[in-house]
């Protein structure tokens, strides 16, 4: 079995640095983090007229944690609360947020009811960051918040099963969710009767007092794979044109109802060919029979090169955003269904997943590629970066020298933020790190919504770890899951 050495193995930064350096040249990160007002890290920045205090961001999450109503639960104000005591200024999106009932990926997830008050659901989760922001000891100056709006399309799973809501057939992902015929595939209509329940949600976030709203085009979720729709007939499908005419449509509508609400796009930036793992060794291997045949379903994949990027689209997506007025880019890739290793690098992998082809380290850094690619292409329009977690011990280092040579203007944070959401306070205040919680990337924050069960970090996390789930899943990692080492 091929090994890698996760970040948190180099006992010193040179080490580090070497490792760095031999898988990606181009890259180096600062051996100094420094602390305070004068660090890279703590500028404050600018975006849709926003003023954001430093340059950290939460990534908005499903906590699988709501009520079956919508409505959050004590895990997710918890959450929330921990996103302000942080000291991130930005907290993007929050939450995936489901414009409606048939969009939600999990039962428990937060959801546009119109038989709830979701409007008091959501002055609850912005009252947690605020009060855990000024707990922490900071003032609300900088402190911008959004709500992500999104739709999940063929990974909806409102009831617990399967229930796809597709836009295009596709014969890889078709196979593995056992689709057969058109059945699941949304029309134009039902499309088009989405884009009100994204402006109606939107309405209801800036009534309560969010600063923006996030519309979802990630992760192999509806408007995802509509941006890949070439398979598709009718208004929303085909050429480019098509395929962005329903985040057009949506964009405008939002515009209309509420002009004075901000909106930032969560987009995978590039895709490669779905992985499976190989059956004798279960290292993700691209999931194709014929090693000659085209893959032209993917938004940014290369469609003769199963592993790599194609950016023109992508590109011309953001140029289509910043026409649109949207300046905030949270830049991520591919998704967490068919390609784990690239869109979450772990030194774990998730039951259902695979042993990463390539060193995560690599993967990382192809997250830091795309980004720096679109930033200077795109200068005028403002990127939160992912990848980060997966650095452990050095992702201050690495972050303050992407954020220094301008290549991203904010970092993003998504799963170490459920075990050590206070990195970014330690960071900022120039004070090592606490080693004992800084995410080891196990995936249990996967495998465990993955398996019916909420999300959080149960190795480290003793809110999590005293919880019944917490010995299931050490059953269940037993049984499906080998180690990198």
């Amino acid at each position: 079995m091929t090994s890698y050495t996760p970040p948190g193995h180099h006992k010193t930064f040179a080490a580090f640095r070497d490792h760095l350096r031999a898988v990606g040249p181009s890259f180096d990160a600062d051996e100094d983090v420094l602390g305070g007002p004068d660090g890279a890290l703590a500028q404050p920045f600018e975006a849709s007229g926003l003023a954001i205090g430093n340059r950290f961001a939460m990534h908005p999450m499903e906590g699988w944690d709501g009520t079956r109503e919508g409505l959050p639960t004590a895990h997710t104000l918890r959450r929330w609360r921990r996103f302000g005591q942080s000291g991130a200024k930005l907290i993007w999106g929050g939450e995936a947020f489901a414009v409606q009932s048939d969009g939600r990926a999990n039962p428990n997830q937060l959801y546009l009811n119109d038989d709830v008050d979701v409007l008091g659901g959501l002055r609850a989760l912005l009252a947690e960051v605020r009060e855990g922001h000024a707990e922490a000891g900071f003032d609300r100056d900088g402190l911008v918040v959004g709500l992500q709006l999104t739709h999940s399309g063929r990974w909806s799973r409102p009831d617990g099963p399967p229930v796809p809501r597709t836009v295009q057939r596709h014969p890889i992902l078709d196979r593995r969710q056992g689709i057969t015929d058109d059945a699941a595939l949304l029309t134009d209509d039902e499309l088009a009767a989405l884009v009100p329940r994204y402006v109606r949600a939107a309405e209801l976030a800036a009534a309560a007092g969010f600063d923006f709203v996030d519309v979802k085009a990630c992760h192999g979720y509806l408007l995802h794979e509509v941006l890949a729709g070439r398979a598709r007939g009718g208004a929303y499908g085909g050429s480019f044109e098509n395929r962005t005419r329903l985040f057009v449509e949506i964009v405008e509508g939002i515009r209309a109802a509420c002009p004075g609400l901000p909106i930032g796009c969560r987009v995978s930036l590039a895709d490669i060919h779905p992985h499976r793992p190989n059956a004798e060794t279960r290292i993700g291997e691209p999931d194709r029979d014929d090693p000659n045949a085209r893959y032209e379903l993917g938004f940014g994949a290369d469609a003769t090169d199963p592993t790599a990027f194609d950016l023109e689209e992508p590109l011309r997506f953001l140029g289509l955003c910043q026409g649109l007025g949207i300046e905030l880019i949270n830049q991520t890739l591919s998704s967490p269904y068919w390609c784990p290793h690239l869109q979450r690098p772990a030194s774990y992998p998730p039951s259902d997943g695979y042993l990463p082809p390539e060193d995560p380290l690599r993967s990382v850094l192809r997250h830091l590629e795309v980004v720096r690619t679109a930033k200077h292409l795109l200068p005028d329009l403002r990127f939160v970066g992912t990848g980060y977690t997966y650095l452990q011990e050095w992702l201050p280092h690495l972050a303050q020298a992407e954020v220094r040579q301008g290549h991203v203007d904010s970092v993003g944070l998504g799963r170490m933020a459920l075990i050590y959401p206070d990195l970014v306070r330690d960071v900022l205040a120039g004070r090592p790190l606490d080693r004992r919680r800084i995410c080891r990337t196990f995936s249990d924050c996967t495998t465990a919504p993955r398996n019916g069960m909420l999300s959080g970090c149960f190795p480290l996390d003793p809110y999590y770890k005293a919880m019944p789930e917490a010995q299931r899943l050490r059953e269940l990692k037993r049984m499906t899951r080998p180690r990198i080492s």
